[in-house]
């Protein structure tokens, strides 16, 4: 659970870093479990930061750390004590207001962690994954999702409840989920992978396939393609209520629901913007079609020479290959 902004906003408040000389003014925070928290500012720029204290872990020095639009995150020494500090920074051009709200979720994460027995080690990697799911967010634009992203992310919240339902353990099945973080298919599962289409036409099945890596099966083996066809109603699920039911069903594995909230996030979902998420949705059918040599697809291996990048679209309706259950997928994916 986030914890309170006024707690970073009235420490930021009392402090001043425009002193000339660099270094950093600060204000104890109650901590993480082990970890050490401060509200800060950096002299002389005035930065607003958390600064984090790992009292006998440390990054590599070759680790590269995450950085987006609106922060950074640095290695520092408040006390020059030796211990291990990060701090989380604002930067000069990024919102105080969606900065305070990383702040409170990042350190949130950290108190759960610490809440579920995590160990130091373990809450350093919490940290370094949240932080990493917000540079994802702030790189896709850090607005409300899109409609036809939104429809998009219904079916792919729709495909891992039902992976999870099938029998793989939800760490397991979240971590699977790639999509969020740019991979080639939405689920990379046992020795192959899973894509991902939705859509709200009921007539045909239009599906937009982004490049020519997406539907090639030449380095993840099987490749099946999912399509969840979806109807607006007045009386389904939103996009938020699916996220509610997926963190409920999540709630007893502590890895599982660390790893859901990070994947959302870096999906484009922040829990501020559910409000805008008032369609309603109920699922009309899901079909797992294997992507074999007769599918009707683009890849580098099937393009005229020359041709190194394609978006196109498919009509599921007319593509070739027989409709298979959930859980055979799966079990032909070697994931169960």
């Amino acid at each position: 659970m986030a914890r309170p902004s006024e707690e970073f906003l009235l420490a930021w408040s009392s402090l001043s870093g425009d002193d000339p000389k660099p270094g950093w003014h600060a204000i104890a925070l109650p901590a993480a479990g082990s970890v050490e928290l401060r509200a800060g500012r950096r002299s002389p720029d005035n930065a607003e930061a958390i600064l984090l204290g790992f009292p006998s872990v440390q990054l590599a020095a070759s680790e590269k750390l995450p950085e987006g639009q609106g922060f950074a995150v640095e290695r520092a020494d408040p006390e020059s004590a030796g211990q291990h500090w990060l701090a989380l920074t604002r930067r000069a051009a990024g919102s105080a207001e969606l900065f305070s709200a990383m702040a409170c979720d990042v350190v949130g994460a950290l108190d759960d962690s610490a809440a579920a027995g995590a160990g130091e080690a373990r809450m350093l990697r919490v940290f370094i994954g949240r932080v990493g799911a917000w540079q994802e967010f702030m790189r896709k634009g850090s607005q409300a999702l899109s409609p036809e992203a939104e429809i998009g992310l219904v079916g792919e919240l729709t495909l891992l409840r039902a992976i999870v339902d099938a029998g793989v353990p939800s760490a397991v099945a979240v971590e699977s989920w790639a999509g969020p973080l740019d991979g080639v298919q939405d689920f990379e599962l046992g020795t192959g992978a899973v894509e991902v289409k939705a859509t709200l036409s009921a007539t045909g099945f239009p599906a937009k396939i982004g490049s020519l890596e997406q539907l090639d099966d030449s380095t993840r083996q099987p490749l099946f393609l999912a399509g969840v066809r979806l109807r607006q109603t007045e009386v389904g699920h939103s996009l938020p209520d699916l996220i509610a039911a997926m963190r409920e069903s999540a709630k007893q594995d502590d890895e599982a629901t660390c790893l859901l909230s990070e994947r959302l996030l870096a999906a484009g979902y922040f829990d501020a913007h559910a409000d805008r998420y008032a369609r309603r949705f109920a699922l009309a059918e899901t079909r797992m079609i294997e992507v074999k040599e007769d599918f009707p697809r683009l890849t580098p291996g099937r393009v005229p020479a020359g041709i190194t990048r394609a978006a196109y679209e498919i009509d599921l309706d007319k593509a070739a290959g027989d409709n298979v259950a959930v859980v055979d997928a799966l079990k032909k994916l070697g994931a169960i």
